[in-house]
């Protein structure tokens, strides 16, 4: 664990996925990007898969027991809009009830605890809802482009501006910072206790934050994808 030279464990949230392998078509199998894994262990953590699980969703205290830090990962399915009170726009895609009960409860866990969290993308929004904020359920309607996603299974470059002094400029290391991207949904109500902290030249939200906690921060762009971003790195050195 942290403070005595081990390196820090680090739960990384996985989604079950249909996947063909071998002889094998759609098959049900648990699975995160490796870019995931691969930015932990560059910074120093050693990640851990988290599954779904039913006990673990009623009692997350058992697992956040064996973990230093969080992170709420990105991810094909969008979170259901009945969790924030929407009906289901003709764009959202098919809902994990299992995931998104799971990180959930997780995320609120850890923030009772004043863990560490860090939510990319998809878990930045989960991050929201946790706090009661809501999700702009397809964001080139409020946008007018498809800039965020334009190019399928190709993440998109684009600059952001933070808050200067913010936890996300802090992590990042300057107060602008180019990203990589591959959404369609973002952040519409702010849930409250969360401070908005990053923008892109359109105005769709790009970083939320808890201002009162050490490290609890949500970013829309994909961090784990470019070697060059600190922000894995700040987030593991709150434990380190």
């Amino acid at each position: 664990m942290s403070g005595d030279g081990k390196r820090p464990t680090i739960g990384v949230t996985a989604a079950t996925e249909n996947v063909s392998y071998g002889a094998w078509k759609e098959m049900p199998t648990v699975i995160s990007p490796v870019s995931y894994v691969r930015a932990v262990q560059r910074a120093g953590g050693r990640p851990i898969l988290l599954a779904p699980d039913p006990e673990d969703t009623e009692d997350p205290a058992g697992v956040l027991d064996f973990l230093d830090v969080l992170i709420v990962t990105g991810g094909a399915g969008d979170l259901d809009p009945a969790l924030y009170d929407q009906k289901p726009h003709p764009q959202t895609g098919p809902v994990q009830e299992e995931r998104d009960a799971y990180e959930l409860a997780l995320v609120r866990a850890a923030i009772e605890r004043r863990m560490p969290v860090l939510g990319i993308c998809r878990g930045m929004q989960v991050l929201n809802v946790a706090y009661g904020g809501g999700i702009e359920q397809h964001l080139p309607d409020v946008v007018g482009h498809e800039h965020h996603r334009h190019t399928p299974g190709v993440f998109a470059d684009h600059d952001v501006d933070l808050e200067p002094e913010s936890v996300a400029a802090r992590a990042v290391g300057s107060d602008r910072t180019p990203v990589k991207s591959h959404h369609h949904q973002g952040v519409r109500e702010i849930g409250p206790g969360l401070a908005v902290t990053g923008w892109s030249e359109d105005g769709a939200v790009e970083a939320i934050e808890d201002p009162t906690c050490p490290f609890v921060l949500g970013v829309l762009w994909h961090p784990e994808e470019d070697e060059k971003s600190l922000i894995i790195e700040a987030l593991i050195s709150e434990v380190s």
